[in-house]
This record gives C-alpha cells, sequence and structure tokens, in this order.
C-alpha cells in the first residue's frame, strides 16, 4: 500500500522534461526579441495611459529654465472670474480680413500649444469659460511691444505671430499678439483701452 502511494504534489520525471522543453523553445531568440518588443510596447501603453511623474518633473525642470514660463504663476486671480483671450492686431500692416483671421488662427493656436505642456488647468478653466477670444488692434509693432512687456510683467501668458511672408506683408513681420487666457479684470488692464477689431 505504501508502495503505491505518490506524492502529487512534486513533479514527475515526465512533466519535468516537458517543462524543460516548453523552456528551451520559448526562450529562442526567434521567440525573445518578438516577446521583448511586444512587452516594451504593452509598457509603453501602460505607462502613458497613467500620468507621467518623470515628464511632470521635465515640465518643471523647462519651467525653471524658460523666464516667460517662470513668470506665469496665477493668472486666474479669481476662482469665480471668467477668463479670456485678446488678440492683438497690428493696424499699421493693412492685412486683409483673410490675413488677419488667419493670423489670429495661429496666435490662438500658438499660446495654447505651449500652455498645454505646462499650465493645463489654467486652458481647462478658459475652456469651461467659453474659450473667450476678443480681438482688438494696435497701431503698431512698438504698441504691440509695450503691450506684450506689460502682460508678461504681471504673469500673463503671451505669444507672438511671426509671419511666414508668403502672402500680404515680409517674412518675418510681427503680426499679432496673443495675451491670455487669464482673468477678465487682469487681461482688461493691459488691453482695456484697445480699439476692437
Amino acid at each position: 500500500m505504501l508502495g503505491s502511494y505518490r506524492n502529487t504534489s512534486q513533479p514527475s520525471k515526465k512533466q519535468k522534461e516537458e517543462k524543460k522543453e516548453w523552456l528551451g523553445v520559448s526562450f529562442k531568440p526567434e521567440n525573445f526579441i518578438p516577446g521583448l518588443i511586444i512587452g516594451f510596447i504593452f509598457g509603453l501603453f501602460l505607462d502613458l495611459s497613467k500620468p507621467n511623474k518623470a515628464s511632470t518633473s521635465a515640465t518643471k525642470r523647462s519651467n525653471l529654465l524658460s523666464s516667460k514660463n517662470q513668470r506665469l504663476t496665477s493668472v486666474a486671480d479669481a476662482a469665480d472670474e471668467e477668463l479670456k483671450m485678446v488678440l492683438v492686431v497690428r493696424q499699421d500692416l493693412k492685412m486683409g480680413q483673410g490675413k488677419i483671421a488667419s493670423q489670429c488662427a495661429h496666435a490662438a493656436t500658438g499660446i495654447y500649444s505651449e500652455l498645454i505642456q505646462s499650465h493645463r488647468s489654467l486652458l481647462r478653466q478658459w475652456e469651461l469659460c467659453g474659450q473667450a477670444k476678443i480681438v482688438v488692434t494696435c497701431k503698431n509693432l512698438q504698441e504691440m511691444n509695450k503691450l506684450k512687456e506689460a502682460a508678461e510683467s504681471i504673469g500673463l501668458p503671451t505669444f507672438v505671430v511671426a509671419d511666414a511672408g508668403r502672402t500680404q506683408v515680409s517674412s518675418g513681420s510681427k503680426t499679432v499678439l496673443a495675451i491670455g487666457p487669464g482673468s477678465r479684470s487682469t487681461v482688461d488692464s493691459v488691453t482695456g483701452k484697445l480699439r476692437l477689431l
């Protein structure tokens, strides 16, 4: 009776040989390399699906290096106040309506793409407020530069469009200045006296 008893928790020699054979097959280079690649891609997808601490710290480091981003502290002063963006168009360039529309689109998307990396919560708040955009005019480049400096000095984000020069204005001409998004009162302190387009 004792001789016929077999411990089922211990693998038999046949099971050990099958296991060795399976391991030998699975660790061949033609199986290992694709598995490694698939594992890497799967890990990348998992990593992208959650907030990445490394990219957050990299963003913080790039913010420290950029003096423009350092000044972007708290542009939404009051949580209950609506946010807006103002697009300042130069009058002296005498651009046509289509050109102005195109340059304003460049300014809005340009500032948005800069802020999406470092100030995503500001953009979300602006989106919840309806993404208000106001278009005003300034006389010339000197006035545009003064507005840019004034906005940056109080922590508002700015973006200047430099035209490619393919149509109505010469290459490198600064056509539109985007200011904000920021609280309505803060943005108005810089652009409130400018004439609507």
